[in-house]
């Protein structure tokens, strides 16, 4: 068991300050300086340093932090394990740290969590939302155990297991005069004002990749606005009289009601696939649970 001090350090590494460290433990900042100053008594080192207004790990503070996130994640993994084999799943005990890239977070993955946590009543869940980029970063820094990303990468330290397919489309608001016709040439989007995804989104890299196949660059599009978050893109679109890309998963309610039209692009077929994301080489049967009840829910 990984001391109360270690835990203290993990969150203050991590968050990169004794304030917010305090805030999220619920600990006065006196009481987080007292806990790291055991440690760097215990260590006979200095754990942190100050680079401006900001705190790094030193060396041995490197160190300590990544020793302590497998610790902790042996932890977390032989205690569900034990736990599932003396008693039955509504009682049994674990953390599922799972991260997801926007689409997955908001339109398929809180289906499978209401029914892993039916269950797993007792299993605790944290769920990192944030685009395809910022979740496989946050894998290879052992922040989650599990994630679901868009596309398969090819690191060789991360294991990619297909989940299921999605279509990206192309949508504008009702009220925009794109909406009057439902087909388009494809040399036509050169000159449509188009609203995109931030870069590192998984939505506009598989747009990249099937523009690029059909010779069209980024650069070559008349690009107006550059917005984080299928929500905040969606928003955007039912407002303004620009065309943009998104999944169709995102965007069922508003073709059905009317909100946003559907425009096609001779040649233009856009899909992607989804991808469960773990570090190569570790062996949690969490992990395995939650894949085997995902992929029953989502034939």
């Amino acid at each position: 068991m990984l001391s109360t001090s270690h835990e203290v350090f993990l969150q203050v590494a991590q968050q990169k300050s004794f304030s917010k460290a305090a805030e999220l433990l619920y600990i006065s900042q006196p009481a987080i300086s007292k806990h790291i100053k055991l440690l760097e008594q215990q260590y006979k080192t200095k754990l942190f340093e100050r680079k401006g207004i900001q705190i790094e790990l030193t060396v041995a503070g490197k160190i300590l932090f990544d020793r302590l996130l497998e610790t902790k994640r042996i932890q977390e993994q032989t205690n569900f394990d034990i736990s599932s084999i003396i008693r039955d799943h509504l009682q049994t005990e674990g953390v599922l740290k799972l991260g997801a890239s926007t689409t997955v977070a908001l339109y398929i993955v809180p289906k499978v969590l209401s029914d892993f946590h039916k269950q797993y009543p007792n299993i605790e869940i944290s769920l990192l939302n944030r685009n395809t980029e910022i979740v496989l970063d946050a894998l290879l820094n052992k922040e989650i155990n599990l994630g679901i990303i868009e596309e398969k990468g090819k690191l060789t330290n991360v294991e990619y297991l297909p989940f299921i397919k999605d279509k990206v489309v192309a949508v504008c608001s009702k009220k925009s005069p794109l909406a009057k016709r439902k087909q388009y040439q494809l040399k036509e989007l050169l000159q449509i004002p188009l609203a995109i995804r931030e870069r590192g989104s998984g939505t506009l890299a598989i747009l990249r990749s099937t523009l690029e196949k059909q010779h069209i660059s980024m650069n070559d599009l008349n690009i107006k606005v550059r917005l984080g978050g299928t929500e905040a893109l969606k928003n955007f679109l039912i407002e303004s009289e620009c065309l943009g890309f998104l999944p169709q998963r995102s965007v069922m309610k508003e073709l059905k009601y009317g909100e946003l039209k559907e425009v096609q692009f001779n040649n233009l077929h856009i899909e992607r696939s989804f991808y469960f994301i773990q570090r190569r080489g570790e062996n949690s049967n969490l992990n395995k649970i939650f894949i085997k009840i995902a992929r029953s829910i989502y034939k």
